[in-house]
C-alpha cells in the first residue's frame, strides 16, 4: 500500500496537505489504514460523514439505486429525487423552501450570488473576513480568508469582503446579497452573535438585498439543529447546503425561500448531475437515519457534553462552537502539535486557518464513549 501512496505523490496534482495515513475502510465513527489499524474519526472527511462511515441504509440506497438507474438527467420526473425533495422540506419547516440540486457547496454557492445578482438587477455582493466559500470562482472571491482568496489576482469585480461589524452600514440600494457564514467554520470556528445577524436581516429586508446563509458545515443537524438559523429565528432568502447531506455521496442543495421562488424560471438555474437518482437516494436515506435515529438531538447532547468535559482540562484554553462542530485552543500546544499527538494516539482531528485552534467535525453518531476516548488522550498531553 505503501507504493500505491506514492502512485498519489507521482500524478496528483500537488494540492493537498496530506494526513500520514491512508484511509483504506470506514465503519461508524472509525476509519482503518492498509494494515486494519482503527481510528477514532473526529474529522469525519472533513465535516462529511454525518451517519458515520458506510451507515448500512446508506450503503443500501446507493446499491439499489446504482441497479436500477444511475443517471438520467432533470429533462425528466425521477420518483427518488421527489421523494428526498419532500423529506428534505420536511426538515426546513416552518420555513418554506424551493430545492435547487447540486452536486458541490461551492457550485450551490455561486448559484446563490449569480441567483442573487439576476434577480434584484443590483452589483454588490457583500461577504464576511475570515469567512469559506468554496474554491470556483465566484465562491472564492467572496471568500474572506484571505490566504485562500489572495490566489485571486483578478477577483469577481463588486465582491466586498469586510468586518462583521461593518456589515449593517455598507448594505445600502446597490447591494444584491450579503454572504454570511453564520459560524465561521475554517477560520477557527469563529461564531457571529445572533445580535448581529439578525441586524443583517433586518438591514437586508430595509434595503432590499438578499440574505443567504451558508450553511455547508452548519447545516444538516450538525449544530444541533437542521439549519443552524431554525436555532436563531433567521429565515435567510436562500441557504446553501453540501458536506453531510448525503453522507458523504457528492451532493448539495440550494434552498430558495418561497416568497422568491416564484421569480426564478425556466432556464435560470441548471446542473446536469445535480440531483442525479443516486445522490437523491443518499440523501433521502440520510433524512431517515437523522430522523430514525435522533442524531440532530445526538449532535446536540454529545457535544454539549464534550464542552463540558474539555472545559474539565486543565490544559484547554477555550472551547467554541455548537453540537458537533467545535474549536479548542490549547495553553500550551498549537493545533498541529495536538493533531500530531492525537494521529500517534489514533484519533483523526481537524486544524484550522488559526494555528490555536482543533476542529471537531465528527459523524453526528459520536456515543459518551468515544467522546471519553477523546479526553482520556487529551489527558496525556
Amino acid at each position: 500500500m505503501t507504493n500505491l501512496r506514492h502512485l498519489e505523490d507521482r500524478f496528483q496534482l500537488d494540492t493537498y496537505a496530506k494526513l500520514p495515513i491512508s484511509v483504506e475502510k470506514g465503519q461508524g465513527c472509525s476509519v482503518f489504514d492498509e494494515n486494519g489499524t482503527e481510528y477514532l474519526d473526529l474529522y469525519g472527511g472533513h465535516c462529511v460523514a454525518s451517519t458515520g462511515h458506510c451507515h448500512p441504509k446508506i450503503v443500501k440506497a446507493i446499491q439499489q439505486q446504482a441497479a436500477q438507474l444511475i443517471f438520467y438527467s432533470n429533462a425528466t420526473y425521477n420518483s427518488v429525487r421527489g421523494r428526498a425533495l419532500e423529506k428534505l422540506a420536511q426538515f426546513c419547516e416552518p420555513a418554506r423552501y424551493k430545492a435547487f440540486l447540486a452536486n458541490s457547496g461551492a457550485e450551490v454557492n455561486e448559484n446563490a450570488i449569480k441567483l442573487a445578482r439576476a434577480l434584484t438587477g443590483k452589483p454588490t455582493v457583500i461577504s464576511t473576513q475570515n469567512s469559506f466559500h468554496g474554491r470556483t470562482y465566484g465562491s472564492l472571491s467572496a471568500t474572506g480568508i484571505e490566504k485562500y482568496r489572495a490566489y485571486l489576482n483578478t477577483p469577481v469585480p463588486h465582491h466586498t469582503v469586510l468586518p462583521v461589524e461593518e456589515v449593517v452600514r455598507a448594505v445600502n440600494e446597490e447591494t444584491a446579497a450579503v454572504l454570511v457564514e453564520p459560524i465561521q467554520s475554517m477560520s477557527g470556528v469563529e461564531e457571529i452573535s445572533i445580535e448581529t445577524l439578525k441586524e443583517i436581516e433586518q438591514v437586508c429586508r430595509v434595503k432590499g438585498a438578499i440574505l443567504i446563509f451558508d450553511e455547508i458545515q452548519t447545516g444538516v443537524g450538525r449544530t444541533g439543529s437542521f439549519l443552524f438559523s431554525q436555532q436563531l429565528g433567521i429565515s435567510p432568502d436562500l441557504t446553501s447546503l453540501a458536506k453531510g447531506i448525503a453522507s458523504g455521496y457528492p451532493a448539495a442543495v440550494l434552498l430558495v425561500s418561497e416568497s422568491i421562488a416564484h421569480q426564478v424560471k425556466k432556464g435560470d438555474l441548471g446542473s446536469t448531475f445535480g440531483g442525479n437518482p443516486v445522490a437523491c437516494a443518499a440523501i433521502h436515506a440520510t433524512l431517515e437515519i437523522l430522523e430514525e435515529e435522533d442524531l440532530i438531538s445526538n449532535a446536540a447532547v454529545i457535544g454539549s457534553y464534550l464542552k463540558r468535559k474539555l472545559r474539565e482540562l486543565s490544559g484547554v484554553k477555550e472551547v467554541r462552537g455548537r453540537g458537533l462542530l467545535l474549536g479548542i485552543s490549547f495553553q500550551d500546544y498549537t493545533a498541529k502539535e495536538v493533531q500530531k499527538h492525537l494521529i500517534e494516539n489514533r484519533i483523526l482531528a481537524g486544524t484550522s486557518n488559526n494555528p490555536d485552534i482543533l476542529r471537531l467535525m465528527p459523524p453526528l453518531t459520536l456515543s459518551h464513549e468515544n467522546a471519553d476516548q477523546f479526553i482520556q488522550v487529551l489527558r496525556k498531553l
